[in-house]
């Protein structure tokens, strides 16, 4: 898939799922939900979504490394 010109793939998309708080930080939440609860689990709070980005691409590299 393509955006703005860049080739990314669809799993990199999928993975992230950054959201922003009411306090003005961000939040990054797994892929999956968890079957007993049906949510997502946190995977961290940060500043700026572009911390968040670079977290989830730490995390991205750590389950395939």
């Amino acid at each position: 898939m393509r955006i703005d010109g860049k080739l990314i793939a669809d799993s990199v998309l999928e993975a992230a799922m950054i959201r922003k708080l009411k306090s003005g930080k961000y939040r990054l939440y797994s892929r999956k939900k968890d079957p007993k609860t049906g949510k997502r689990r946190n995977l961290g709070t940060f500043d700026s979504k572009q911390a968040a980005e670079k977290h989830e691409r730490e995390v991205q590299y750590f389950k395939r490394h």
